[in-house]
C-alpha cells in the first residue's frame, strides 16, 4: 500500500522540468526557449507559440531568481494600497493584478492602514528595496506638504485624478470624480431643489475632496446657498448617523449628494426611520454604483465609476513604460456615467423655493 510519506518521496524524487526538456519537446534550441521565457523579441510568432505549448504541456516553471540574474529584471511591480475592503480600491486592485499577470509580471502589494504620508512613503521605500521595476500608488490620499519621493529608474503610476510625486514622468490615470460631483449637484438643482446638501467622505482622501469640489462649484456658479457638509467614513453606519444629524439640524435637506453608495444606503435608512420617504421628502444621489444599488427597495440614482477600466488603462501604460516605452503622458481621466433610477424627484410643492 502506498503511504502519504511514499507519495511525498516520489514527488521529491522527480526531476524538475528544465529548459532543455522544453527545447527538445518543441524542437528548438535552448536559447530560443530562454528568449520566449524572458519575453525577448526576435522570435517568430509560430515558434513562440510552439514553445509556449511545450511549456504548458510539461508544466515548466522558470526559476525566477535565476532568470532575474540573467536578465537583471525582476518583472515585479509594487503596489501601495489602502488596507480596506471598500468597493473602489478592491476593484482597482483586482484589475491591476489581472493585467500584470497577463503581461507576465507579478505584484508585491503593500497595504497601509492610513493615508498618512509618512506611512505611505515607508511603503514605497520598502517596495523599492525589493527591486520592483514599477510602482503603483493606489492610495486615495491627499498629501499635505512635500510629494512622495521615488528614486531610481522605476516607472510610476498613480491611480487617481492628481499625481502624488514630483516626477515629470509620473503616469496619472483615474476617473473624473470632480465632474461626478458636478453632475450630481446639477441634476438635483435642475429638479427644482433650493440647494443641495452634501454627505462627504473622510478628510484626507482625494476622492472626498474632488467630489466635494464638484458639488460646491455648481452651487457657487448658480449663486445658491452652500450648506456645511456632513462627514462620514464611507460606511453605511456613518451615512445613517450623518443623515440623522442633517435631519435634526435647523437646515434639514430636501436633496442630498452622498459621496458613496454605502453611505447613501445608511442615509436612506435614517430618512425612513425618521418617518420620511425617498424621494418624496428627500432626494438622494450616491456615487460608485455598487452591485446592490439597483436592487434596493427604491433603486439608487448614482454615479458609476469605471474602476476596472481606469486600472486596466493605467497598468497597461505602466508596463509599456517599464518595457522601454514613453513614460510621459498627460493625466488620463475616465468619464463617469450618471445612472438615474428612483431616489430623486422634484421637491414637494411646500418645499419648492418661492421665486415670486
Amino acid at each position: 500500500m502506498t503511504t502519504e510519506s511514499d507519495s511525498r518521496t516520489d514527488r521529491s524524487a522527480r526531476r524538475a522540468v528544465s529548459m532543455m526538456d522544453v527545447a527538445a519537446h518543441a524542437g528548438v534550441s535552448q536559447k530560443t526557449v530562454s528568449r520566449v521565457v524572458n519575453g525577448e523579441p526576435h522570435v517568430r510568432p509560430e515558434v513562440r507559440e510552439r514553445v509556449q505549448c511545450a511549456i504548458d504541456a510539461l508544466e515548466f516553471r522558470p526559476n525566477a531568481a535565476a532568470r532575474s540574474l540573467v536578465t537583471r529584471r525582476t518583472r515585479r511591480i509594487g503596489v501601495v494600497a489602502l488596507g480596506t475592503s471598500f468597493h473602489g480600491p478592491t476593484s482597482a486592485l483586482a484589475a491591476l493584478e489581472s493585467v500584470a499577470r497577463a503581461g507576465h509580471y507579478s505584484l508585491s502589494v503593500h497595504r497601509t492602514d492610513s493615508t498618512s504620508r509618512t506611512e505611505i512613503q515607508a511603503a514605497v521605500d520598502t517596495l523599492l528595496s525589493e527591486g520592483v521595476e514599477g510602482i503603483v500608488l493606489s492610495e486615495p490620499m491627499h498629501l499635505d506638504g512635500a510629494p512622495l519621493r521615488i528614486r531610481g529608474d522605476v516607472a510610476v503610476l498613480t491611480l487617481g485624478a492628481r499625481g502624488l510625486t514630483s516626477r515629470p514622468d509620473e503616469l496619472v490615470v483615474g476617473t473624473d470624480e470632480e465632474d461626478g460631483g458636478r453632475v450630481a449637484a446639477e441634476h438635483l438643482v435642475t429638479l427644482g431643489h433650493e440647494t443641495v446638501h452634501h454627505l462627504a467622505g473622510p478628510e484626507g482622501w482625494i476622492s472626498s475632496q474632488l467630489r466635494r469640489e464638484g458639488w460646491e462649484s455648481v452651487l457657487r456658479h448658480r449663486g445658491l446657498r452652500v450648506p456645511e457638509p456632513a462627514t462620514g467614513d464611507w460606511s453605511p453606519r456613518s451615512g445613517y448617523e450623518a443623515m440623522q444629524r442633517l435631519l435634526d439640524s435647523d437646515d434639514p435637506p430636501t436633496a442630498v449628494f452622498v459621496a458613496n453608495d454605502q453611505m447613501a444606503v445608511g442615509a436612506i435608512a435614517a430618512i425612513q426611520a425618521a418617518g420620511l420617504h425617498v424621494p418624496e421628502d428627500v432626494s438622494i444621489v450616491g456615487f460608485d454604483d455598487i452591485d446592490v444599488a439597483e436592487f434596493l427597495a427604491t433603486p439608487l440614482t448614482t454615479l458609476r465609476q469605471q474602476f476596472t477600466l481606469a486600472a486596466h488603462d493605467g497598468m497597461n501604460q505602466l508596463i509599456r513604460a517599464i518595457d522601454g516605452g514613453v513614460r510621459t503622458s498627460p493625466a488620463h481621466l475616465v468619464p463617469i456615467t450618471f445612472v438615474e433610477r428612483a431616489t430623486t424627484a422634484p421637491p414637494r410643492p411646500s418645499q419648492a423655493p418661492d421665486h415670486r
